[in-house]
């Protein structure tokens, strides 16, 4: 091992202990480059019209595909992750929200976690350029997931690890100083199907391939000031927010664990609720339940949009028994 190496190495136990010690789930690291294979595969993938109306996946396609154009000097790629598994589920009689929604907005969590982390880094090396991203910027965070071996891209498009599963958030943040970058690892999908075998709506059109105007999680929350399609009646699930049907079946989910952030514990009418305390809920309700939530997003119109479908769409001895 050459001088060099033994510096990244050494930076790299570094960076790992800092992101245990703010309480990441995992830190993988890998070299700041060009995502030319994944670039491709995405340009073709929003060529399709696979987004939908997500226009801004579009934006700044070129930033999207290579961090360096996000980071001058860039020369590494930290990958985070948070595990958000809760360890309750709702109330099986009524509509359903995804459990990365259950308690704060991870965005603002994790920005947080993201500050500490980068000021440690300089406390620990010096001046350390670098910018932190959580869903909010032209950056592949799953891509680079798989890249630093954090995962690996599973069937259904999440990052799959075999420890954990895919409850988890990931947070990327680039640097300018040289790391030890992890290495990839195998994809251990196989021959299960259970994901595409499980989703209502076909959204994953072919293994490893999703297209988003399908998916109940963007008909609930990225189609806004619209009607749901009615092709799509009686495919929910009683999903009103989001949807973790393609996760839930997954084999690797049976190693989830609940997660130790007491932040996204959800408070207790989320979990208690029913179908007629979510029909009924007003937007001042909304607004108090809500705050501070990802729930936010699609607005309490949003919400009872969704609430309004999923009513419309069940047997009319079930509208009957909510009237």
């Amino acid at each position: 091992m050459t001088s060099a190496d033994l510096l990244q190495h050494t930076r790299s136990v570094v960076v790992k202990s800092l992101a245990d010690t703010i309480g990441f789930t995992d830190c993988r690291i890998a070299r700041a480059t060009e995502l030319a294979k994944e670039g491709r595969y995405l340009e073709k993938w929003i060529n399709e019209g696979n987004h939908g109306d997500m226009s801004w996946i579009e934006n700044h396609f070129e930033k999207r595909i290579d961090p360096r154009k996000l980071v001058p000097g860039a020369k590494s790629i930290i990958v985070l992750s948070l595990n958000y598994f809760p360890a309750e589920i709702q109330n099986k009689s009524a509509p359903k929200i995804s459990k990365y929604a259950f308690g704060r907005d991870y965005h603002k969590l994790i920005r947080a976690k993201l500050k500490l982390f980068h000021q440690g880094l300089r406390e620990s090396f010096g001046e350390v350029h670098g910018r932190g991203f959580v869903d909010s910027a032209p950056i592949m965070e799953k891509a680079w997931a798989q890249r630093s071996g954090l995962g690996w891209i599973g069937k259904h498009t999440n990052i799959i690890t075999k420890s954990l599963g895919s409850f988890y958030f990931l947070a990327v943040l680039v640097v300018d100083i040289d790391l030890e970058a992890d290495g990839e690892v195998e994809d251990h999908c196989g021959s299960c199907t259970k994901c595409i075998d499980a989703c209502p709506t076909n959204a994953i059109v072919e293994p490893y391939k999703l297209d988003a105007t399908k998916c109940i999680s963007y008909l609930t929350i990225e189609l806004k000031d619209q009607l749901i399609p009615s092709e799509f009646a009686g495919k929910f699930d009683d999903w009103m927010f989001g949807c973790d049907i393609c996760q839930d079946v997954c084999p690797w989910n049976r190693f989830s664990q609940p997660s130790k952030e007491n932040q996204f514990d959800p408070k207790d009418a989320i979990i208690k609720n029913d179908w007629k305390d979510w029909e009924n809920l007003t937007e001042a309700g909304f607004e108090e339940l809500f705050r501070g939530s990802a729930v936010k997003r699609t607005k309490y119109s949003g919400l009872m949009r969704n609430i309004k479908f999923l009513i419309n769409s069940k047997a009319p001895e079930v509208g009957e028994d909510l009237a």
